[in-house]
């Protein structure tokens, strides 16, 4: 069967269209995003504005249409931080549905957190072994750790690349005391949760998934996109902390004109830096390897296996 996953998430509205079946793997066969920022919409209140929801509105409307002429059977539409955390998430949803006929299910971070898990046990397979998964989106940090396709520890950190740059780095480029503040906050936030992890034992693996830690990768050495899923990727620590500084020193044009590095996300880059680099240090990782799939393919994956067989 034909499936589309609309993912509303902080920075993108992603549909993301696949052939499966229960048993085999997704094959993908049509993307269609568009760059909302709806992190970046919220008021002094909290709340989405009415111009962020009236485009929100449109961006679906256009997701519908590309689902269609796609010939999608059904449309898993979910949404995650941005507007879980907003004040006026009830209205949203209210008139989203009311307008488009979508009714959003609103991911808890932590069901982020297991979703992600699932695509990249799935992808990575038992030999695995226990896995670590970090995953840098533009409102949160999702980790989680286990040995089956349920992971035994997963949590969620308010630690996005859009969010971070939005409260911390306002100048172009940054004030290094802005950038020095915010490696503060991240390193502390992230060290409170490290324990519950830590008293499982040291993973076999270290993954990573999302747009932020490929880019990182990609500047850091790592294959292009181009070459296709299948090609190993890695991101190292010792070439990370050496790419944060030169990042706190760039502009966001200049981070822009760097190897895989969106337009639309270079803003963000240097946040996701600090959280990365933190991230790893605090969980003893020297290297990480990317994932291709994660909380999209998750949402699939567990579609899937609630089908019948055939």
């Amino acid at each position: 069967m034909r499936l589309g996953v609309l993912d509303v998430g902080s920075n993108t509205v992603h549909l993301l269209v696949v052939d499966a079946h229960p048993g085999a793997r997704p094959l993908p066969a049509h993307s269609h995003k568009a760059e909302l920022r709806l992190a970046e919409l919220l008021d002094d209140d909290g709340a989405i504005s009415d111009t962020g929801i009236e485009r929100l509105i449109g961006v679906l409307g256009d997701a519908l249409r590309a689902a269609e002429d796609k010939g999608v059977e059904e449309v898993l539409p979910f949404a995650t931080s941005a507007v879980r955390e907003a004040s006026n998430a009830d209205a949203l949803l209210a008139r989203v549905q009311e307008e488009t006929g979508v009714a959003l299910s609103v991911l808890s971070g932590e069901e982020e957190a297991r979703l992600t898990f699932l695509a990249v046990r799935r992808w990575f397979g038992w030999s695995a072994g226990k896995l670590l998964v970090l995953d840098i989106g533009g409102g949160s940090l999702e980790v989680a750790y286990g040995l089956d396709e349920e992971p035994d520890a997963a949590a969620s950190l308010p630690l996005g690349a859009g969010r971070l740059t939005a409260a911390w780095l306002p100048g172009d480029p940054p004030d290094p005391a802005d950038v020095r503040a915010l490696r503060r906050h991240v390193r502390t936030e992230i060290a409170r949760r490290v324990g519950e992890f830590a008293r499982h034992g040291a993973p076999d693996h270290a993954v990573a998934t999302s747009k932020t830690f490929r880019q990182l990768a990609r500047i850091g050495g790592a294959a292009r996109s181009a070459e296709g899923l299948y090609v190993q990727r890695t991101l190292d620590r010792a070439a990370l902390e050496e790419w944060v500084p030169r990042l706190a020193g760039m502009t966001v044009k200049q981070r822009a004109a760097l190897p895989g590095v969106s337009e639309g996300r270079a803003g963000q880059l240097l946040a996701g830096a600090l959280v990365a680099e933190a991230a790893m240090d605090l969980f003893g990782l020297d290297e990480i390897e990317i994932c291709p799939w994660a909380l999209r393919e998750g949402v699939i994956l567990r579609r899937l296996d609630h089908l019948p067989p055939g």
